[in-house]
């Protein structure tokens, strides 16, 4: 019992915790400025899934530099995702959201949602930062596919595949307890 008292683990027991019962909640996210449901759920992912995610030396400049998530392409969240981020912080960097209309080699990206566009700005994006340490995320249910996390919806709630393969060739780990909530996992590549 004396383990559990230790504040890094019951910190990051209560993270999880938290996070599963957002997987198991989704109804219960209030609507963000009349925006449908399911974006409010999928913008509030978006910056959840970095806690859970281990990038490679290097990937930030410094231990309090931002952690950069971009939109690439048509933006299904508006204010929800700033509403879902301000203030927030992971790992001690502070979560800042960036919006492109195409994506480019040096954004300083990491983590990447690509909305709903047309096949070649989702084929350029997911192109552009290929083989670098940048988590891309992808809307599967909107007809985007590719990324490393894509939602999907089953049953009528915002899931999630994973593919922990693409992640690891970035050199990106995922957390098995992520991995564990996925609905569907590829850890082999191909």
């Amino acid at each position: 019992m004396a383990l559990l008292r230790t504040p890094s683990i019951v910190k990051a027991a209560v993270r999880w915790l938290a996070f599963a019962v957002l997987c198991t909640s989704l109804p219960a996210v209030s609507l963000a400025q009349g925006l449908p449901l399911e974006y409010a759920v999928k913008a509030a992912y978006l910056y959840k899934f970095a806690p859970f995610v281990e990038w490679p030396p290097g990937a930030f400049a410094s231990a309090t530099s931002p952690l950069n998530l971009c939109v690439v392409g048509a933006d299904p969240f508006g204010a929800a995702l700033d509403s879902a981020t301000r203030g927030q912080q992971v790992a001690g960097h502070p979560v800042m959201v960036w919006r492109w209309a195409k994506a480019e080699r040096d954004m300083g990206c990491h983590l990447l949602f690509v909305g709903p566009s047309k096949a070649q700005i989702v084929a350029d994006a997911l192109a552009t930062v290929a083989g670098q340490p940048v988590l891309t995320v992808t809307d599967r249910s909107r007809g985007v596919t590719g990324g490393m996390i894509e939602f999907v919806l089953v049953n009528g709630r915002v899931r999630f595949d994973i593919d922990a393969a693409a992640a690891q060739a970035s050199g990106i780990a995922i957390s098995s307890k992520l991995l564990g909530l996925a609905v569907s996992l590829r850890k082999e590549p191909g």
